[in-house]
């Protein structure tokens, strides 16, 4: 199963990967013609600048390897998809290219898979929660990049006023957020549904009561414990005025734009936001987020996806760049810090043990438990935007959770055709 526009404007190359100089053994890659790397830019984002390594990393490449080349060409995050979309359909596929999506270029035995990229160290050193989430059919074509799990942030200055502390279970959610709205707090509850992330949002609560967007034989929205947590977020949280005048508008950008005005009281937020926080030495906290009936729940898995084309037949060159920058040498040589998390075991370790680190710790513990989106399914493009056009929807004030959830089954059935 899959972000998300506010961490990935902010996230830069730093600390979403382990970088090092491990190659294929046995690889002779030089070659006269640049290996053609298509990646996102971004723009600046609430609270952070920008910290984009690929200059330096393909600097420090090239002294490793100067016998390869790299041309980089970067692309607006937001143009991403379309762009590689089309260079593909034109027969002009980069040799390895960032993007949301990865299935359907698999699908269509367009992408080399891991095991033809990396020795068997380098490509088992994926945490494999993240690794099995880029394979289709079993092998892994999809290589994690710009990482992420989220926690629930709180304003700790507002939940002290509210005498109140992290919540432990929905219930404690609902009275916390009660407790903030009493003391004036417009939004006790970000609930970000609107259609830069909402399918992140939602899968969030799904999975915290046993729910999600797909089971063992594909897509299932529409079933029983989904509509129950849709419904007891309509009923417990919208109705009654604690997730905000229209969640189903609330960008993730703006929600976190607001809770660092003291707008919003806790929502679910990703690592990036801690740099941005205490920069402006705000008083937040994170704790997991609670199941419905107590405990805690499975945390979303976030990522981008690097892959492989192999129609410019450039497998020993991916395969050696792709391992210098998944490699397990020098973990943290390009960064650290709060942009993303490290989706290697070697990486993962070496930051844990770095008291540096320490505000990192609880998102790394997260990764090996996270759950997904169905990005293995070819169609899940399509149907996730029709999940960020309608969830929001199912949980307005008079909005329907079973008729929305069954008209995304209809959606699935049609995007599987």
């Amino acid at each position: 199963m899959r972000r998300r526009q506010f961490l990935l404007q902010t996230a830069g190359l730093a600390g979403a990967t382990a970088l090092g100089t491990a190659g294929l053994s046995g690889c002779s890659a030089e070659t006269d013609t640049p290996l053609k790397l298509l990646v996102a830019s971004y723009d600046k984002s609430v609270g952070s600048s920008i910290g984009d390594q690929w200059g330096s990393l393909i600097a420090a490449f090239k002294k490793a390897h100067p016998g390869i080349d790299v041309a980089l060409e970067r692309v607006p995050f937001a143009k991403l998809d379309q762009t590689l979309a089309q260079r593909v359909k034109d027969g002009r596929a980069p040799d390895i290219a960032q993007s949301n999506f990865f299935a359907p270029y698999a699908e269509d035995g367009k992408l080399y898979g891991a095991s033809d990229l990396f020795d068997v160290r380098t490509e088992g050193d994926f945490i494999r929660s993240y690794a099995e989430a880029g394979m289709v059919n079993r092998v892994q074509y999809g290589l994690p990049f710009l990482a992420s799990t989220p926690r629930l942030f709180y304003n700790k200055a507002l939940f002290k006023q509210a005498r109140v502390k992290a919540p432990r279970s929905w219930a404690e959610l609902r009275e916390a957020a009660q407790a903030l709205k009493a003391i004036g707090v417009p939004t006790p509850y970000g609930l970000q549904l609107g259609p830069e992330a909402a399918e992140d949002e939602a899968l969030a609560w799904l999975l915290a009561d046993g729910g999600g967007y797909a089971g063992l034989t594909g897509y299932d929205f529409a079933n029983p414990s989904n509509i129950d947590t849709l419904t007891w977020l309509r009923d417990n949280l919208v109705k009654p005025g604690l997730a905000g005048p229209d969640p189903k508008s609330l960008s993730r950008t703006d929600a976190y734009a607001q809770f660092l005005g003291g707008r919003i009281g806790m929502m679910i937020a990703h690592p990036v936001l801690m740099g941005a926080a205490d920069k402006a030495e705000f008083p937040y906290a994170h704790a997991p987020f609670p199941k419905k009936l107590g405990g805690i729940a499975p945390p979303v898995g976030l990522n981008d996806w690097l892959m492989a084309f192999k129609q410019n037949g450039r497998r020993e060159q991916c395969g050696t760049f792709l391992s210098y920058l998944y490699g397990r040498k020098s973990a943290t040589a390009y960064g650290g810090g709060q942009s993303a998390l490290p989706v290697t075991g070697s990486a993962s370790d070496a930051l844990r043990k770095d008291r540096r680190q320490r505000p990192m710790w609880d998102f790394i513990d997260q990764m090996p438990q996270a759950q997904f989106q169905p990005t293995a399914l070819g169609s899940w493009p399509e149907v996730r935007g029709a999940v960020r056009r309608r969830i929001g929807e199912a949980v307005a004030k008079d909005g329907s959770p079973k008729a929305v959830l069954e008209a995304l089954d209809a959606t699935a059935a049609r995007a599987e055709l």
